[in-house]
């Protein structure tokens, strides 16, 4: 599948390994930068999400905001590679059928939400409510901006270390695991700055972790190649 995603923030906080690590499963490795684990919140804006080789005008496929909570992880054994890539905590999202189509066919923690994603004066000004019935409560306000200019992660940076990562990790209902591959060409990273107005995350501990002022990186737009899920190994 093809998508794009545009105006999104890269929101990450240091937390020692043990916060997080059972929260993740015993068959991934969480990946560590000088010692540390990382949470990263993403909000963004999805639009043209439509399958390969089709051609279609780019809000065909729907425009909605998505915001995921995520770490970062590599499978502990592999007979096709360790490749690192990316656990996924939650993702909400204002599309009920892309977050059917995704709980269905990726196995991805995705839920219901109200949500809004504006741009004022070149400021994007975020809302999300979950409203996903008889899951946890999860609410996000936020202001966000650029400001420097775009630029690749420098290989072994810790830009590159969160951001720079090629597939995403996945468990069914009976415990297997899955990966899903992407390509995409290297962020266009720009230096930000954010105001968390309010952050309700229902992760252990977290609560005076996200007082603090998070790493902030923002990329204006993306275009994404999407695969489906496979069994890492097979």
């Amino acid at each position: 599948m093809w998508m794009e995603w545009h105006e999104l923030a890269f929101l990450h906080w240091p937390v020692p390994a043990a916060t997080l690590r059972p929260h993740v499963p015993d068959s991934l490795e969480l990946d560590t930068f000088d010692g540390d684990a990382w949470l990263g919140i993403v909000p963004f804006r999805m639009e043209g999400v439509r399958p390969f080789g089709i051609s279609l005008p780019s809000t065909a496929g729907g425009a909605f905001p998505e915001l995921n909570v995520r770490t970062y992880v590599t499978p502990r054994a592999s007979s096709d590679g360790r490749k690192p890539g990316v656990w996924f905590f939650s993702l909400d999202a204002a599309s009920w059928s892309a977050v059917r189509a995704a709980r269905r066919w990726f196995h991805l923690p995705y839920f219901d939400a109200r949500m809004s994603s504006r741009t004022v004066s070149g400021e994007v000004r975020y809302e999300s409510e979950r409203t996903h019935r008889h899951a946890p409560k999860w609410s996000f306000r936020a202001r966000y901006r650029p400001t420097g200019r775009a630029r690749a992660a420098e290989p072994g940076s810790l830009e590159a270390f969160l951001v720079e990562r090629y597939c995403l990790y996945a468990r069914d209902r009976r415990g297997r695991l899955y990966r899903g591959d992407i390509h995409h060409a290297p962020w266009p990273l720009q230096e930000g700055e954010a105001s968390i107005e309010h952050c309700e995350l229902s992760l252990p501990h977290t609560g005076t972790l996200l007082k603090r002022a998070p790493l902030v990186h923002y990329s204006e737009r993306l275009d994404v190649r999407a695969w489906t899920l496979s069994r890492p190994g097979r």
